[in-house]
């Protein structure tokens, strides 16, 4: 018998957090954060992390647990997820896994093996120089001609995962994409319930301005200069997250605070997108559109539940 396995995803600001608190009380369950920067303390407003309050008494795994300095990657997570997942079920609870970063929510749905992946400091370090020297754009040209589709599917600013996947190029000689899609067909260990919720794009993209604009409400800016008093810079994984490095290239003058903010609601609007594609290309996915609902949270929740009796979850 596979053990039950539950996924609420969706793009970033389309109201993942109070339905994933809903779910865990229907079916007795507690949630872990597929997120890569609520992971960390200290990052609260940027993040738009949960606040004990809004938990209701459930219990949330891979929040608020590691310093902002140290690293996070998919393989850390991969590993905290898997032991927050057996805790769970000694209880006799479903693991339900609540977040925005789609390759996390496949490393466990598929158990993606990432053994090969093994980081090899010399060439990482040619790669860092290569980075600062010449600059992002550089390596992505490099991954471009060895892993095309890795390039299309990674950012140019995303050097720490440009350089994992030339990495992997250097030490197997095939791309890390092939490796990735030969693991993404492998049958999931779960009995997985897979929902992607969504809502038109002029409303998400509407939402997502706003919850940037709460964010300096909230005091966003004060939370990235404390960061940074503390010793965080670029650099770090968890600095690269939306809404901590666009506020940090204002505080090192790079441009004013309209233009970082600007940039900051259009690089959430991008990322939303790119999320959409990613859960596109998923296989099993139960898409929920909200607005099918009249955006009745009663609704989607006996919809969900009801997919989950059917796949014999409960």
């Amino acid at each position: 018998m596979k053990k039950p396995l539950i996924v609420l995803t969706g793009p970033t600001a389309v109201g993942k957090t109070d339905l994933s608190i809903a779910l865990a009380k229907a079916v007795n369950g507690e949630i872990i954060s597929a997120d890569s920067m609520q992971v960390y303390q200290k990052m609260d407003i940027g993040s738009a992390k949960i606040r004990p309050e809004e938990m209701q008494g459930v219990k949330h795994y891979l929040v608020d647990v590691l310093d902002p300095k140290e690293e996070f990657h998919i393989v850390k997570f991969q590993q905290m997820a898997k032991a927050a997942m057996e805790e769970i079920y000694a209880k006799g609870k479903i693991p339900i896994l609540a977040g925005g970063t789609g390759f996390y929510i496949q490393a466990v749905t598929k158990d993606i093996d990432f053994t090969q992946a093994r980081q090899e400091d010399s060439y990482r370090k040619e790669l860092e120089a290569l980075a600062e020297e010449k600059g992002p754009e550089h390596l992505h040209e490099m991954l471009k001609k060895v892993d095309p589709r890795s390039a299309e599917d990674i950012h140019a600013n995303n050097v720490k995962r440009v350089i994992r996947a030339l990495e992997f190029y250097h030490q197997n000689g095939t791309p890390i994409s092939a490796h990735n899609a030969e693991q993404k067909q492998n049958e999931s260990p779960y009995a997985l319930a897979y929902f992607v919720l969504n809502m038109p794009r002029e409303l998400l993209y509407q939402r997502i301005d706003h919850r940037v604009d709460q964010m300096l409400e909230e005091g966003l800016l004060e939370e990235v200069k404390a960061l940074r008093e503390e010793g965080c810079h670029r650099g770090m994984v968890s600095m690269q997250g939306l809404g901590y490095k666009e506020i940090l290239a204002y505080l090192d003058g790079e441009y004013p605070l309209e233009e970082a903010i600007r940039i900051l609601k259009r690089d959430t609007r991008h990322f939303a997108k790119r999320q959409l594609t990613w859960f596109r290309r998923e296989p099993e996915v139960v898409w929920i559109n909200k607005d099918s609902f009249n955006y009745e949270e009663d609704q989607i929740l006996g919809y969900m539940l009801d997919i989950c009796k059917n796949k014999g979850l409960l």
